[in-house]
């Protein structure tokens, strides 16, 4: 019976280098797929309706005509039928400068997403027995974040036995809230969450 021989050197080596490429596996970053604009919209021959209401080239309404009637316009005007209302009936096609369309379709989403604001929530904690004066150094920070357009939550966190004595977790959320009337009104009123009794503040609207 043979002995068979092992090379640990050589064993180490290969497990080290597999041990190394599962941590660059682990760690490379996930693929980000971007909506492509110019695959969004069937063009020309791909529309499939057989009648369209049709756009002209200067945005008129020109009305509802048959697909034929309408890529003989397009052709004419040397420009591109896209459909734009797929789901209209009937589907709504514009006369247009496909590459232009989407140029100015990915302008309009860049605005879009650029407009759209997100509002960071921050958040205070208090218990049941908090004194006023701690409470007025919290409170001074929300108010300053409510002022910055931000919501505030403010939490109040039981011990042991405190949970039995809710009253005190809405005593303490109904002052903080009436030191930040002028600033804030309440999303959410004081509710029950495990442990903690949550208000939940927004910013008061600007006239």
């Amino acid at each position: 019976m043979g002995i068979l021989c092992y090379d640990k050197s050589r064993i180490a080596k290969n497990a080290r280098i597999i041990r190394e490429s599962e941590v660059k596996i682990k760690r490379r970053p996930p693929k980000k797929f971007k909506r492509d604009l110019r695959y969004a919209y069937r063009i020309n021959h791909e529309i499939q309706a057989q009648q369209v209401r049709l756009i002209g080239p200067n945005r008129e309404h020109i009305g509802i005509v048959s697909l034929q009637e309408a890529l003989a316009q397009a052709q004419r005007a040397n420009l591109d039928l896209v459909e734009i209302s797929p789901n209209a009936d009937p589907p709504v096609v514009r006369i247009v400068d496909y590459g232009k369309f989407i140029y100015e379709q990915a302008k309009k989403e860049r605005e879009a997403r650029r407009s759209q604001k997100l509002v960071e929530v921050k958040e205070i904690r208090l218990r049941p027995k908090t004194d006023d004066h701690d409470r007025a150094i919290k409170v001074r920070d929300a108010r300053r974040w409510l002022e910055e357009g931000m919501k505030v939550k403010v939490r109040v966190r039981f011990r042991g036995r405190e949970i039995t004595y809710p009253e005190l977790a809405i005593e303490q959320l109904q002052e903080v809230a009436k030191d930040l009337a002028d600033v804030a009104v309440v999303e959410q009123a004081p509710n029950l969450e495990g442990q903690t009794m949550l208000m939940i503040l927004a910013p008061k609207p600007k006239k």
